[in-house]
């Protein structure tokens, strides 16, 4: 386990280094929470801007931006969602601070999307294209595939702005909401499945969990300050990109089998591009490893994790693969917000969904198993 336990580290000093969250200095109405250099005034969360703090402002747009932050383009889906809120605001069309000005001007808010969309495309689709080795048409950042612009806006934007919405009028604030869980990993689930705030299927479990590593880490907006709103209380947000690193490193194939990938159609053989096989790791959640339940002393610190910082389980009698990266780092200066820009910046600048990525460029390239031993790891699956 010393193996994948130094992969971990070496990822999360990346992560360290090159951190991945949205442009929030490039978005008007938070210019003045920000200091000089751009970073969050953290000791002015609770200032009053209108009717609400700070704080929860900021949470109402991480919500928002968790939700629509994904697509094949990271970098185009941040410039959109930002040159969209920042034109609304311009119209005195304030989504965070009277989330129903948005559904008033629901025709603005679409009209903005589309012009947006449309001038990114002409700036980023080219560059795309021949990065993933595809074409330029292909280029769509509204998720799901959908051409359709009222879809993408009603289902994408208008739920998460709905959940303020509701707050309010249920004489809420998102913030009082979110803290009263037990942890930020029991927040996450509330987040999408509870009965009368979930936002279903418009946030995916990896979108949850993005969320709370904005809102916990990357912006610290979180009140709490116990270990289970900390930086190993949540579970590590599963993409594509984390798939695609954490298989052909060898990290996954430590902590079970090909043949139980392939059972629980982690791994689904011929269904990839080309004939490759496919990885689709968010069929992971929930599954078991044997090998960390078989090692004691990694055992207890999984009961740790689970009973102290995740408030799960006070006696979990299996592991699930997910939490597996909240164990190996517990006790190191490193946490979950860490390995995510980790993997974002290596699934997104060197180990690209192609059959010859950049592993010769790549930080962990020493620790990768599909580079120093089975080449197969890398030419024979894709995400």
């Amino acid at each position: 386990m010393k193996t994948i336990e130094n992969l971990l580290i070496e990822i999360a000093k990346m992560g360290k280094e090159k951190k991945s969250r949205p442009f929030l200095s490039e978005i008007q109405p938070f210019k003045h929470f920000l200091d000089e250099k751009g970073d969050l005034l953290i000791n002015e969360l609770d200032v009053q801007d209108g009717a609400w703090t700070r704080r929860e402002i900021l949470a109402r747009y991480l919500v928002l931006s968790a939700v629509l932050d994904q697509g094949p383009d990271m970098e185009g889906v941040r410039r959109m969602v930002t040159d969209v809120i920042n034109e609304l605001y311009k119209k005195e069309i304030r989504i965070f601070h009277r989330p129903l000005d948005f559904f008033k001007e629901i025709g603005v808010a679409v009209d903005n999307i589309l012009k947006s969309h449309d001038a990114i495309k002409k700036i980023r689709a080219v560059l795309w294209a021949r990065t993933n080795k595809t074409n330029p048409e292909k280029y769509n950042l509204f998720m799901d595939n959908s051409k359709q612009v009222l879809n993408y806006t009603i289902f994408r934007w208008g739920v998460p702005l709905a959940l303020s919405l509701l707050l309010e009028k249920d004489n809420l604030t998102l913030i009082d909401y979110l803290e009263k869980w037990e942890s930020s990993e029991i927040m996450s689930q509330q987040l999408k499945d509870n009965n009368r705030y979930g936002l279903g299927k418009a946030i995916g479990d990896k979108a949850s969990h993005l969320f709370v590593k904005w809102y916990v880490d990357s912006f610290r907006i979180v009140k709490n300050k116990e270990k289970s709103w900390g930086p190993l209380s949540y579970e590590l947000p599963l993409d594509s990109n984390a798939g695609r690193v954490l298989f052909r490193t060898g990290y996954l194939l430590h902590l079970t089998t090909l043949k139980e990938l392939e059972k629980w159609e982690v791994i689904q053989r011929n269904k990839g591009k080309s004939g490759t096989h496919y990885i689709r790791v968010t069929n992971l959640r929930g599954k078991k490893s044997t090998p960390i339940l078989n090692n004691r002393q990694l055992f207890m610190k999984y009961v740790s994790i689970s009973r102290d910082y995740l408030k799960t389980s006070k006696n979990p009698r299996t592991v699930e693969i997910q939490r597996v990266p909240n164990v190996l780092l517990l006790g190191t200066n490193y946490g979950i917000k860490d390995i995510d820009d980790g993997l974002m910046y290596i699934g997104t600048n060197m180990c690209f969904n192609l059959e010859a990525p950049k592993c010769k460029n790549c930080p962990i390239s020493k620790f990768c198993e599909g580079y120093n031993k089975n080449k197969k790891l890398i030419k024979d699956y894709r995400t």
